[in-house]
């Protein structure tokens, strides 16, 4: 042994001496290793909270709501089709582009029409149609639609073949808030898909393609995504409420507020579209600005006193057109505000058959809604100061 390591033991000898001469005790090399740990502690479980029961009448009830919803989807399911589209854009060498669409539809008679969103085949060179068995088909568009956003398609099935029942119409004059629904199309290219909620309001107005008003448009937070476009929304006896159209959502998913083209819109549109491939719209003629208190004043202060704080000041009439031929008048002179000018002077409509106009959204709504070319209608404006009404017939909206 060398003089280091000898050293070495003598100083783990003197250690262990003096450990023992003060009572240190130091554990053995077996104990260190075969020693187990003190196991912890295991908690006591807490009470499970007793489980509550539903009420015979509650289990019913609920049993009774899904049997109807199953029972509508086994019934309309079938009715309800995927449609896929191409059109074609052009990059910057003037190549054409294929751009690839889909959305959803719905079976509205036994020849093969179907029903969809305008926007589902808006500028479509290409559109197939595929049923829930599977069946392909090409189809051809019969007619459109922007202002309410409907389409019609046709498929032409061989001979022998037979084609789903078509889904009925309901009358969505009838719905109230509260009333249970149901969707189904294909969101997400998932074909037969259904969601189910509630109307969560009436009476809408939402924006079409066009740029126009879409009015008495149902809400419903039934979950709505890209692909249930032109789908239906059913009420629980499997009748047609509405077709799904548009959503508001920052994530362009659902976020439960969904819109639907009522049923009523449906019934007055489609026939148009299968007989004649467009729908005439009612038109006064009239190029209006909506009047508000804050623009009133302004109009005070520029040197135009105006009568009225709301309604629809008529800058323009058309020229042998509907309001025209009643009398109504548009702006006699030009106000400058700023950059602008505007024709002033002119009548200020404030009710059309009693309903209350308060901006252009309002008047497009109600004419598209509750009138017809060649309606006759009751219009109430303020002229001077004084309150008139005239009757003026509706034409057709020039194309």
């Amino acid at each position: 042994m060398t003089d280091h390591n000898s050293n070495w033991f003598r100083g783990i000898v003197i250690v262990l001496a003096l450990g023992t001469a003060l009572g240190c005790g130091f554990p053995s090399i077996e104990s260190m290793v075969l020693a187990t740990p003190t196991p912890a502690t295991v908690p006591t479980p807490t009470t499970a909270p007793p489980v509550i029961s539903a009420t015979p009448e509650a289990e019913e009830a609920a049993n009774a709501l899904e049997a109807q919803v199953v029972a509508v989807y086994d019934l309309t399911h079938q009715a309800v089709v995927n449609i896929s589209t191409i059109s074609y854009a052009y990059d910057f060498f003037f190549r054409p582009v294929p751009q690839e669409g889909t959305g959803s539809g719905f079976f509205y008679d036994s020849e093969g029409h179907i029903v969809t969103n305008y926007h589902v085949v808006e500028g479509a060179e290409e559109v197939t149609v595929t049923l829930a068995d599977g069946r392909t088909y090409p189809a051809t568009v019969v007619g459109v639609d922007p202002t309410n956003d409907l389409a019609v398609i046709q498929i032409e099935p061989e001979a022998g073949e037979t084609l789903p029942e078509p889904i009925p119409l309901a009358d969505s004059d009838n719905l109230q808030v509260g009333e249970f629904v149901i969707a189904i199309g294909n969101p997400f290219g998932q074909t037969g898909t259904l969601t189910i909620g509630v109307i969560s309001a009436l009476g809408r107005i939402i924006e079409s393609p066009d740029g126009r008003f879409i009015g008495e448009a149902i809400q419903t937070d039934a979950a709505i995504n890209p692909g249930n476009s032109g789908g239906p929304l059913l009420d629980l006896q499997g009748r047609l409420i509405g077709v799904n159209s548009q959503i508001i959502s920052p994530s362009k998913a659902s976020a439960g507020i969904g819109f639907a083209v009522p049923s009523n819109t449906v019934r007055r549109v489609v026939p148009q579209l299968i007989a004649h491939g467009r729908y005439p719209h009612p038109w006064m003629g009239i190029d209006p600005l909506a009047l508000t208190p804050e623009l009133a004043e302004a109009f005070r202060k520029a040197g135009w006193d105006a009568p009225v704080d709301h309604g629809l000041l008529v800058m323009q009439v058309a020229d042998g057109g509907p309001a025209d031929r009643a009398g109504i008048r548009g702006g006699d002179r030009i106000l400058r505000m700023g950059s602008y000018r505007i024709p002033v002077g002119g009548d200020i409509i404030t009710a059309i058959d009693g309903e209350a106009m308060t901006n252009y959204k309002v008047l497009v709504a109600y004419l598209e809604t509750y009138t017809e070319v060649g309606q006759t209608v009751k219009v109430t404006f303020i002229r001077n100061g004084k309150e008139q009404t005239v009757s003026l017939t509706l034409a057709e909206r020039p194309q």
